[in-house]
């Protein structure tokens, strides 16, 4: 009987920690997190509000930016911000590790409130710090049929920002890309496949949290079919209400009860979710609190995106964006412009009634809940000796590689044209603007290659084997997906005489209107650079499988979930 009640007692105290949790608080929670420390987590965010005063509490809701490359008097400024306005964290940007470093342990160290510290790290750190390594895209992602690869990937990913101090990635992002043209999605949307984009973006997102840092899933209420760039202009997404919740939505619905631990929300412009004009999304009530939180039931942290954007910068005023973003329910307002006149616009629309007091206790207390589960309350300071290398060394490329690898994915081989042979003579044509030597170097270890030039096809056998390389540039995840018209009209000269493999080392869109019918073979690398050079050049010799799906509608001859295995 005393065991009975032992275990009464037990499951008691675990029903109302949860629902502690579940119903007042955050959704992110640790593995292997016991009730004894939730209880303990309740007490310390009741005690650490009840000893704040307004302007403190206020502080919170804020993140500013802190850039390494601005300059001490920008620097000042941010600790200024810290130590006076008492925010509730800071956005890592370019570009300097050491020096970032150095700030976060001093602003940890001053600091009463531990804060939150964030990057966007979508591929790693190497997306705001050039010493990092760059992991794949994820487009490249969105082909890789084994979903614990990006598990793995999002979990070193969580330990390098670790070592940096960063325990909030602004990732993964799921919005579903099924907008070709898209000029600010694209390559960071792992496809326009729904059911993909859940499972990639619930394996980024425990790998982070598995590994205590949060992440944050965007960009709400969907950004992936759209024409205009958010940094730039308001983008417009016109679809009904049934399409957003079969696409748009769809992946948001799916993870919302997932313990992800925060949902940031998009400068967009939804007429079927809001009915005033022009009202972006991050500032919209209908959607933010009447959606998202209520019909959708999200408990977790809900962030703006970057308040500086041009969508809605140019608009509404610092401070005055700020205080409209926490009416419409957000709880944090990022790269905030005007924390000051913010956080007295916010206080006295509280004083007027027009927002309850609860609504800045709700927040409050959900950051304070995430500071404590991420173990922020125990700051140990961050050594910055040998953090470049830590960032980036042979772990990380192996991953990179196996990741590249697991990605590649095949169109076309006709008559078994892949794999080559080590004695059988192949040609070796690159085309575009982007580097190619790793592959060049790695496949003439492997068969016997000749590199030539466009002029040099009239000499050559006919029905030989050319493996044309399309090498597109790599420097950005924005970078247009076109081929030049002189490519194409080289690789339509080509294919009427040999048997071309076309190798890919770029988006897939690149493909749309690219006729592939007379060429022979079509592998997509997805990116150009030496891990997926690599790992090409291997699968071309047959040394690795090919097992990659095209992750993306291209157009009417290829759909999302294309490709065949070469073994």
């Amino acid at each position: 009987m005393l065991i009975n009640m032992n275990k009464f007692l037990f499951y008691g105290t675990i029903l109302c920690a949860s629902i502690f949790y579940q119903n007042i608080f955050g959704q992110y929670l640790p593995k292997n997190t016991s009730p004894e420390d939730l209880k303990k987590a309740e007490q310390w965010v009741d005690q650490t509000y009840q000893s704040l005063n307004d302007e403190e509490k206020l502080g919170q809701l804020f993140i500013v930016a802190l850039y390494s490359n601005k300059g001490n008097a920008h620097v000042q400024q941010v600790r200024d911000l810290v130590n006076q306005e008492k925010i509730g964290g800071i956005i890592l940007m370019q570009d300097n590790a050491k020096k970032e470093i150095a700030w976060v342990n001093e602003f940890q160290k001053s600091s009463k409130i531990p804060l939150l510290v964030g990057m966007d790290a979508e591929w790693g750190l190497y997306q705001r710090i050039s010493s990092a390594h760059k992991f794949p895209w994820a487009i490249t992602l969105g082909a890789i049929q084994n979903n614990h690869l990006i598990y793995e990937m999002a979990a070193q990913i969580a330990e390098d920002a670790k070592k940096m101090g960063v325990n909030w990635n602004f990732a993964p992002v799921v919005d579903v890309n099924t907008n070709p043209n898209n000029p600010i999605i694209g390559n960071r949307s792992f496809g326009s496949d729904v059911n993909n984009v859940i499972q990639k973006g619930l394996a980024y997102t425990q790998g982070l949290q598995d590994h205590q840092v949060l992440a944050a899933i965007k960009h709400f209420p969907g950004h992936g079919d759209t024409d205009k760039d958010s940094h730039l202009d308001l983008p417009v997404v016109s679809h009904p209400l049934s399409r957003l919740n079969k696409i748009e939505l769809a992946p948001f619905k799916a993870l919302v009860d997932k313990g992800v631990g925060g949902i940031m929300v998009a400068h967009l412009y939804v007429p079927a979710l809001e009915s005033q004009k022009g009202i972006p999304a991050s500032i919209s009530h209908s959607i933010v609190t009447d959606l998202l939180k209520n019909q959708l039931g999200y408990k977790g942290l809900i962030i703006t995106d970057a308040l500086n954007m041009g969508a809605i910068a140019k608009t509404y005023q610092p401070g005055e964006l700020d205080a409209k973003a926490f009416a419409a329910g957000e709880d944090i307002m990022l790269f905030s412009q005007g924390v000051k006149e913010g956080k007295r616009l916010i206080l006295q629309q509280i004083q007027e009634g027009k927002i309850p007091k609860s609504r800045l206790e709700e927040s409050v207390k959900k950051i304070l809940l995430t500071k404590y589960l991420l173990g922020l309350t125990h700051f140990k300071e961050l050594d910055a000796s040998n953090i470049d290398n830590e960032i980036n060394n042979h772990k990380h490329a192996l991953l990179s590689e196996k990741l590249y690898a697991n990605a590649l994915t095949l169109l076309k081989n006709k008559e078994h044209n892949l794999p080559l042979k080590k004695e059988e003579k192949v040609y070796y044509l690159p085309l575009e603007e982007a580097p190619y030597d790793t592959f060049y170097q790695e496949l003439s270890q492997k068969t016997q290659l000749e590199i030539i030039q466009a002029k040099d096809l009239s000499n050559i056998t006919p029905d030989s084997k050319i493996i044309i390389g399309l090498h597109k540039d790599n420097s950005t995840a924005y970078k247009p997906y076109k081929i030049s018209a002189t490519s194409k009209n080289i690789l339509k000269e080509a294919s009427k005489n040999h048997r071309v493999i076309l190798a890919l080392f770029g988006s897939p869109y690149a493909l749309k209107d690219i006729d592939l019918h007379t060429i022979t073979s079509v592998v997509v690398a997805y990116e150009n650079n030496t891990f997926s050079q690599k790992a090409t050049a291997k699968a071309l010799a047959g040394e690795t499988k090919i097992h990659g799906r095209l992750p993306v509608l291209v157009n009417e001859n290829l759909a999302a979930g294309d490709g065949k295995n070469l073994n």
